[in-house]
């Protein structure tokens, strides 16, 4: 009998690699505080990843909020609907005001050109988000900040290790924030990071990190306890190792369900760049009209059957009752994110899928109308 077949699981490594870690934080007693591993591992990932900063982090909701704070945003921030509520909720903990603007229909990132037409003398910042790991249009997005003066943060959750052109994506705009969530490509079981090129703006990070303390005696700013761990760092570096293995067992999972549905009617997929370095942390499809059933009839279907696809991203952000009495969150403002929303359903893919339940996910969606 097959188990139930998840949108995604984490990748963990063997528990006896894991045994040495654990016997050398039992050893040294440093359990947090910029310890031994979370030095090492700010290190390596910022090698890895091709970034010159980097500050580790606790959460990658945490990092957002610190993000704000960092850049002292104020005001109105424009962002997307169609995104996790963690981009918006930092905007409120941060008591900025969030102004929605429609999605591109192609990537499904923020629209750049609808992005200049929110401005308004209360905007201080854009806050994008590389959705399903594609990059936004930065150019486009850094033409307008510098235009208008506002600062441009990157919610990269989704981008880990993602490329354009051979260059990192995450270098783009003020800052780029990572999570490490255990659904992720990359994960510390619960982490994130925040990306910078300026080392005395990640001298700020940090302090803001740790409560703005500066050394014993010297609290520099009001921060909060961001700090990651050493449990969560010691799991990093041993991520490390196997990230590229992950990534490719990913990308023999989505190159699969391309060619299994890239001609079957009702199912759209997103278009594969050749210029890009993909991490595949996603498997979005769109369930259109000729598609025998509807999406979320295909969805209960895939659920009787121990298949757990998500609606991801549904319902939008600007549905949500925090926010949807704004005057950005109208649906006629969102008519793109909206058909996107009701559209999408994003299909199991992580490293340990095995290609019985993948073929099974494709033999499901691919029943004919008689057995619906």
């Amino acid at each position: 009998m097959m188990s139930k077949i998840f949108v995604t699981q984490p990748f963990l490594p063997p528990l006896e690699e894991f045994m040495p870690y654990l016997e050398r934080i039992w050893q040294e007693k440093w359990l947090t505080n910029n310890g031994t591993f979370h030095r090492q591992l700010e290190t390596k990932l910022a090698d890895y990843l091709g970034v010159s900063q980097l500050s580790l982090f606790t959460n990658g909701t945490i990092a957002l909020i610190t993000a704000l704070q960092a850049l002292r945003i104020t005001g109105e921030v424009i962002t997307t609907p169609y995104t996790f509520v963690a981009t918006a909720h930092s905007l409120i903990w941060n008591k900025n005001n969030p102004v929605f603007v429609d999605i591109d229909p192609t990537t499904f990132n923020i629209d750049p050109n609808k992005v200049e037409a929110a401005i308004t003398p209360q905007t201080s910042a854009i806050l994008a988000v590389h959705v399903y790991g594609t990059p936004c249009d930065t150019e486009k997005l850094q033409q307008i900040a510098d235009v208008y003066g506002l600062k441009l943060i990157y919610d990269a959750a989704h981008a880990f290790g993602v490329r354009q052109n051979g260059n990192t994506v995450l270098n783009h705009g003020d800052l780029s924030i990572l999570s490490f969530h255990a659904t992720k490509v990359y994960n510390t079981f619960e982490g994130g990071a925040i990306v910078c090129n300026d080392e005395k703006l990640k001298q700020r990070i940090d302090y803001l990190k740790n409560f703005g303390f500066a050394d014993e005696v010297t609290v520099m700013a009001p921060g909060i306890n961001g700090k990651m761990n050493e449990f969560q760092a010691a799991l990093g570096l041993l991520q490390l190792d196997y990230i590229d293995q992950c990534i490719a067992a990913r990308q023999t999972l989505a190159n699969r369900y391309r060619r299994a549905f890239k001609d079957l009617p009702g199912i759209r997929l997103l278009p594969s760049h050749t210029e890009r370095e993909e991490n595949y942390s996603y498997f979005p499809i769109l369930i259109e009209e000729d598609y025998p059933i509807s999406r979320n009839q295909l969805y209960s279907k895939l659920r009787e059957q121990d298949i757990y696809a998500r609606r991801y991203f549904y319902p939008l952000v600007s549905d949500f009752p925090m926010y949807r009495g704004l005057p950005s969150a109208a649906e006629n403002n969102l008519q793109v994110a909206k058909q996107v929303s009701e559209q999408i359903l994003c299909l199991p893919i992580y490293p340990d899928l095995s290609e019985e339940s993948q073929l099974k996910i494709i033999h499901n969606i691919h029943k004919k109308k008689d057995w619906f």
